[in-house]
């Protein structure tokens, strides 16, 4: 008889309430995979968007959503390290992570820094590989340049702030209301701008004594990328992930080309194995001791089980978070 998980299923494009509770077969490893027993999983912005029929699985991806697990290895595929055979990993996944099992491929697959449990552990891959590779491999931040985070306490921007800071970086976060604003401060942000209050064009000019920052992460889009091109140095990089306001802006390149800036973005999800597996060995050699030491953790804002994900898409949508929200399996 085949083996059954519970999984979280998308019914069909809409609100939260289309994610239901639902049985499949548990998957078996193909070469180079392993298979996990979830313990959690994060939630993250493009699980809603994928919810929202807005963002379809890549070829060969599970249709269940869900991109970053902690567990416990209970199965290998072909050509696949034994010694991985038990061992507690965090994984960054194309999807399946809403479910008891999923799959990851072994080069994505992370032991757990030591003394975190697995809701802490599920908390990483995503915003971790995210960071590393928009900020410190595409954005080339460097030691003693000013860095620009939109959105300071959602799970990518904790983060940012923490990995900026531990680059050696200065930074300076935005965030809607006084309170998360003091909430970016906390985690390490040389400066926080309430965008609710502030206009953050004339207050990062005044921060910076008018020279502008080196490099700004971006999740709004929309009007925010000409504002961005405004608060940015001489050689100044803007880097785009996400596109909350939309995908479309209307540009002046004029101070694109007298400041000689460059703007580029990405998705992670549908790189290369390869192209992800260089940036797990990175995070592996730098991040991870930067948790070691203390300078970066990921921020867990709440937890639920794993049937009531309908009710943590329904927390990240009302925007009142601060960190991670993670699902116990």
């Amino acid at each position: 008889m085949t083996e059954t998980m519970t999984v979280v299923e998308i019914r069909e494009p809409g609100g939260p309430e289309v994610l239901v509770p639902a049985q499949r077969p548990v998957p078996t490893p193909g070469p180079g995979q392993v298979l996990i027993r979830v313990a959690a999983s994060g939630v993250n912005r493009p699980d809603i968007v994928q919810r929202q029929g807005n963002y379809a699985a890549p070829p060969g991806a599970s249709d269940i959503p869900g991109l970053e697990v902690a567990g416990k290895v209970t199965g290998l595929g072909e050509g696949t390290d034994p010694a991985l055979l038990g061992q507690e990993v965090c994984a960054l996944v194309t999807g399946g992570g809403y479910a008891e099992y999923c799959l990851a491929e072994a080069p994505l697959c992370l032991p757990f820094p030591q003394g975190f449990p697995a809701v802490q552990a599920a908390a990483l891959p995503e915003s971790v590989f995210t960071v590393w590779h928009n900020v410190v491999e595409r954005g080339g931040l460097k030691p003693g340049e000013r860095f620009m985070v939109h959105g300071g306490t959602s799970g990518i921007g904790t983060m940012a702030i923490q990995m900026a800071k531990a680059q050696g970086a200065l930074v300076v976060a935005t965030a809607r209301g006084a309170e998360k604003a003091a909430a970016c401060l906390k985690l390490g942000a040389d400066h926080a701008i309430d965008s609710l209050s502030l206009d953050f064009e004339p207050e990062v000019a005044r921060l910076t004594g008018e020279k502008g920052v080196n490099l700004i992460l971006d999740m709004v889009g929309g009007d925010y990328i000409q504002r961005n091109i405004k608060c940015l140095a001489t050689e100044g990089r803007l880097v785009s992930i996400a596109f909350q306001k939309g995908s479309l802006a209307e540009v002046n390149f004029m101070p694109m080309m007298l400041k000689r800036l460059t703007l580029t973005g990405s998705t992670l999800r549908i790189q290369p194995l390869a192209d992800k597996r260089r940036m797990a060995e990175g995070i592996l050699e730098t991040v991870w001791p930067w948790i070691a030491d203390g300078k970066v953790k990921p921020l867990i804002h709440a937890t639920f089980p794993l049937a009531g994900a309908a009710d943590a898409h329904r927390l990240m949508e009302a925007n009142t978070h601060t960190g991670k929200i993670v699902l116990i399996a």
